[in-house]
């Protein structure tokens, strides 16, 4: 960034007051608002999440790994005030394919996610958010779209591109589909069947046969009403003899048609005033578009130019005059042209001029429309209020009757972070608004070297790391490390969520932010300028001062999570409440456990401060004082946050093979490697095994509704079974059964790998999708139907094979809200239980050293703490590759200082 100071002569222009010195006219109205945002922030303190990931893609077969760190107020300090995490891995159906609790300590907590062999390729986000989150929007929550690809058994491979045109009104979309295997070979003259689904709604189907190239063109129309469709084009390509792929491409938009806005700083466009002008032009797909072009006026003078400098964006000054309009012509990447009418200018408002450029400050002029400077200005002036987080750093006024406004604020008084500056009358009205982003140099500084300057494969490496606060001072600090080699997994610095984009900028934000590591990569007077910008075009939107002025804040509907607890209430079979009653919380799940607890005046109870497990089972039982059991058990259960739409759909990748061909061949040598010594939890090529190990399990299957009769199956499983698997049931079935693989989440016997098999759940056929509903709490018996003296009653339907799947019952127990009088049984969800990151150590002689090291993720260490000194140390083996690794080191310490260092070394 270039050296830029305010001059002397400004300086001495100044006649804002500090908040602290704040005197006159206004005293009473920035009281108000001191209070009110003191009211504010003591109902609503603002927690924030941020995620750290290993990598930022993933293959089939991996894991993710994350540290999460949740911060609270304007200080971005670790918060105390939630103790439970939410975290959800979800699909581009925005459905919610796992979610998990992690316990936080001090605002800390690290998980992860593994990527089974059966889940899809595709498009999917991680959200995460605490309980008390969910009273603000889910536009705040934690929220990223990662790619899985799939390299395992995947032997087709897309890359598509659209075109876009109009036909009798209609949107027209052309797709052309290329079709490769894995070295990037077409497939030629082979058959391809296709559905286009827009919102979920099948517009159109075809086929067709590619050509010399691996080509097919899929041609649709939009016949929905909504001109911002989105949907999937599912096509079926026959690649080889009996053999077909599915692959779903993602159809972002339905049109090339570009959105163009204007935006006045300060929200007013004043006549006679030169005035900053920014400018944002979005595609259909979400994305920024690069735009140029001119102003004119009603007499087509030309009187303003304009092109964009960051991803659509851009910003120009404007002077309109009373009585004329203004219109854009704006020209496109390819040519063609669009005319906007840009607003008005008007008289009787102010323009609010702000230039954040200035390295230590912040200069701000406030200038009158003709009518307030012809007529009676304001009586009491005007007053100047500039916040972070719902507190006030800075407010200043006008004289008294005054009609412009000059301050010069240092950029000191704020912490890092979003600033909102705000313009009042002297009734309180906010005029003018506007955001800027002031980066001080609190953030800590990290130093991070290793002990060679070179390393051989499989070589040691040992880095140092040092910390040191904003006053020169060593730094109690947490902080997490990933280590991947560069030569397999691509990273782009610009595009890359960090600590500090998403705790100073994102998390601030509604809606869709591109690239947020562009303004932090590498900062200079361009990303600060270019951020300026972003900031004009986004909008801040925590609260709205007239509603906070006017004592209207949302209601709290959710509390801080603190513990985990099992509370409900007690009543007649006539409805009144239960007062006295004993409850008794048992299980016997690792071990007995009893607790009990009394039913207060209106009949409630809880138990607080319990610590559990995931997919536990409890059995909660009740008496009246008489202790009898005519009575009612109620369990309270808070409601599953909603999954609505992706905010960051534009991140949504149509080609997510594109660029990965390395990584997806590293995959599928590492997945043959696991399997060639038995290492991971792979399930999808398991030998073929006939398992009759059933006559003692016949028992434990009594309920079944197999056609055969209970237990009479090639392979029986029983809850038992699944004990310690994990919650997400599809994913334990597929560490358990044998002779069966799961393509896309179907499951296909080895015996006959062209059929699916038929899936019955407690005597009802159902799609395989349906298992994504159960939990292993939910699953009491699983026979395996394989072979025809098994599968020959079925008919057609035991073509393919049958899984015979029987819920829990009251005997085998029951995990469902079953009522009976005076017990119920309840599996509500508990902590998961984090993995720990395996890294071979290759100077312990009994390793393996036969076996290929193929890892991607080098290393992982959430829990990095610093000593007195400010230094910590991490130690890990290198893999077998050769090339760049890169050490990503983030973190943040007690005081809320954050900090963020990469890291690179060379393996040869």
């Amino acid at each position: 960034m270039k050296n830029k100071q305010l001059s002397i002569g400004l300086l001495l222009t100044v006649i804002a007051t500090a908040i602290l010195g704040f005197t006159g006219p206004g005293d009473d109205l920035l009281h108000k608002l001191v209070d009110q945002l003191y009211k504010w922030r003591a109902d609503h303190p603002q927690e924030k999440v941020y995620l750290q990931f290993d990598k930022p893609s993933y293959a089939i077969g991996d894991d993710i790994w994350f540290k999460a760190y949740v911060t609270i107020g304007s200080k971005h300090q670790l918060s105390a005030l939630s103790e439970i995490l939410n975290v959800d891995l979800i699909d581009e159906n925005d459905s919610v394919k796992r979610s998990i609790k992690l316990p936080l300590i001090s605002g800390l907590a690290s998980g992860d996610f593994a990527l089974a062999d059966s889940m899809a390729e595709g498009n999917y986000r991680i959200r995460a958010y605490t309980n008390w989150m969910r009273n603000e929007s889910d536009a705040y929550f934690f929220d990223k779209t990662i790619t899985v690809v799939n390299g395992i058994n995947n032997v087709v491979f897309t890359k598509t591109a659209f075109t876009y045109s109009v036909v009798n009104s209609r949107q027209k979309v052309n797709a052309v589909i290329n079709y490769t295997n894995i070295n990037g070979e077409p497939y030629v003259a082979k058959e391809v069947s296709y559905h286009v689904a827009l919102n979920g709604k099948v517009v159109f189907k075809g086929k067709g046969i590619t050509d010399d190239k691996g080509n097919i063109n899929a041609d649709f129309i939009n016949t929905t009403a909504d001109m911002a469709a989105t949907g999937q084009i599912i096509t079926t390509i026959k690649y080889a003899d009996k053999k077909t792929a599915e692959k779903i491409i993602a159809v972002k938009a339905v049109s090339n048609k570009v959105d163009v806005q204007f935006f006045a700083e300060g929200g007013n466009l004043i006549n006679g005033v030169n005035s900053k002008m920014a400018f944002k032009a979005v595609g259909a797909d979400g994305l920024g578009v690069d735009i140029k072009g001119a102003v004119v006026d009603d007499q087509n003078q030309q009187v303003a130019t304009f092109s964009s400098s960051h991803l659509g964006m851009g910003v120009f000054k404007l002077t309109p005059y009373g009585g004329k309009t203004y219109k854009a012509h704006v020209t496109y990447a390819d040519g063609s042209e669009g005319v906007f009418d840009l607003s008005k200018g008007i008289d009787n408002a102010y323009a609010l001029d702000i230039d954040d450029s200035f390295d230590d400050d912040i200069a701000v002029k406030i200038l009158p429309g003709k009518d307030l400077l012809d007529g009676a200005a304001p009586t009491s002036g005007l007053i100047l209020v500039a916040q972070s987080q719902g507190e006030i750093y800075y407010a200043g006024n006008s004289a008294d009757g005054g009609k412009t406004f000059t301050a010069v604020v240092p950029k000191s008084k704020f912490p890092s972070g979003i600033v909102q500056f705000t313009l009042f009358s002297d009734k309180g009205e906010p005029l003018n608004e506007r955001l800027v982003f002031v980066k001080n140099k609190d953030e800590l500084n990290l130093s991070i070297s290793a002990d060679k300057q070179k390393y051989a494969p499989r070589q040691k490496v040992n880095i140092s790391i040092n910390a040191k606060n904003s006053q020169g001072k060593p730094a109690n600090a947490s902080f997490s490390a990933a280590v991947i080699d560069l030569s397999k997994v691509a990273v782009d610095e610009t595009a890359e969520e960090t600590i500090f984009s998403n705790i100073l900028l994102t998390s601030e934000l509604k809606g869709y932010i591109e690239k947020p590591g562009y303004y932090f990569h590498n900062e200079n007077a361009t990303t600060q300028a270019d951020l300026d910008v972003l900031l004009m075009t986004q909008g801040y939107r925590r609260f709205e001062w007239k509603k906070l002025l006017a004592d209207t804040f949302s209601p709290i509907v959710y509390q801080p999570e603190k513990t985990l607890q099992v509370s409900g209430h007690l009543k007649t079979f006539g409805g009144k409440p239960v007062v006295g009653g004993k409850v008794t919380l048992f299980t016997t799940s690792g071990g007995l456990f009893v607790i009990d607890t009394v039913s207060d005046s209106k009949g409630n109870f809880v138990f607080k401060n319990l610590v559990f497990r995931d997919s536990i089972k409890f059995v909660v039982q009740a008496r009246t004082v008489k202790d009898r059991k005519n009575l009612e058990i109620e369990l309270d259960n808070i409601a599953p946050q909603t999954t609505g739409k992706n905010k960051n759909a534009a991140d949504i990748k149509v080609n997510i093979s594109e660029g990965q061909s390395i990584y997806l061949k590293n995959s599928k040598s590492r997945f043959s490697e696991d399997i060639k010594y038995g290492l991971g939890n792979h399930t999808i090529v398991l030998k073929e095994v006939v398992v009759r190990d059933v006559k003692d399990k016949k028992d434990l299957v009594k309920n079944s509704n197999n056609l055969n009769g209970p237990g009479n199956a090639d392979q029986v499983l029983t809850y038992k079974d699944f004990e310690n698997t994990g919650g997400q049931f599809t994913n334990a079935l597929q560490m358990k059964i044998f002779g069966v693989i799961f393509k896309n989440g179907v499951p296909y016997s080895t015996r006959s790998q062209n059929q699916p098999m038929t899936i019955m759940v407690d005597g009802i056929e159902v799609e395989s999708d349906y298992l994504n509903n159960l939990t292993t709490s939910d699953v009491g018996s699983v026979e395996v139907l394989r072979t025809i003296g098994n599968t020959a009653i079925y008919g057609f339907r035991g073509s393919g094979g049958v899984l015979v799947i029987t819920t829990r019952r009251g005997g085998d127990g029951s995990v469902y809200n079953r009522y009976a009088p005076g017990v119920v049984t309840y599996a509500p969800k508990g902590y998961y239980k984090a993995r720990e990151f395996y890294s071979p150590q290759y100077d312990d002689p009994k390793i393996n050293t036969q076996i290929q090291d193929l890892r991607t993720t080098i290393y992982w260490n959430p829990n990095i703490l610093t000593d007195k000194e400010g230094n910590a140390t991490i130690s890990f083996f290198n893999g077998d590759a050769k090339g760049t690794y890169r050490v990503l080191i983030e973190g943040i310490e007690v005081d809320g200082s954050l900090g963020h260092k990469v890291y690179t070394y060379k393996v040869e």
